[in-house]
């Protein structure tokens, strides 16, 4: 399955591996030698440490790499009046009356613990292209469903919004 991306994603993830390469990567690689240096291995756990700091650096770029090699590019442009990616919405939960705030991102970028909700998640593609004052029914599978009313939209970006980490 590929990844459906905005061009900001592709943007945040070449930032990212740029700094990795040009700036961890050479640290990383000087704390290994270092550490190789104080001697005897089997027992030095500071090279131990640096190896495995280096290789979890590598696999970032790796993963980073394969995912915009494989990505889908999508727009993240809406309508006004529409919720549509980085849009901040508050929706009431008609069952109890309670409200919550979301912010609609992509998938590389979701955080639902922090309000981050994806645009391939169950009450994400529910909100995606309504309006306020909509009611969405939401169905997370045969035995969890709900329904959630729009009752404000906040036409927001991706700025300061990280890319989550694996």
């Amino acid at each position: 399955m590929y990844d459906k991306l905005t061009r900001s994603d592709i943007k945040k993830m070449e930032e990212e591996i740029e700094y990795r390469k040009l700036v961890v990567r050479p640290k990383a690689v000087e704390d290994v030698r270092e550490a190789a240096a104080q001697g005897d291995r089997s027992e030095n756990f500071e090279y131990y440490a640096a190896k495995k700091f280096n290789r979890q650096n590598n696999s970032r770029i790796s993963y980073l790499e394969r995912m915009i090699r494989t990505a889908t590019i999508i727009d993240d442009e809406s309508k006004e009046d529409e919720v549509g990616l980085n849009n901040t919405v508050t929706v009431e939960f008609l069952a109890d009356g309670s409200t919550q705030q979301f912010k609609i991102v992509t998938t590389i970028r979701g955080d639902s613990l922090n309000g981050l909700i994806t645009n391939e998640s169950p009450l994400g593609k529910a909100l995606l292209h309504k309006h306020v004052g909509d009611v969405c029914h939401i169905r997370v599978n045969d035995a969890v469903e709900y329904d959630v009313k729009i009752i404000a939209l906040e036409n927001t970006d991706d700025e300061g919004d990280e890319i989550r980490s694996f």
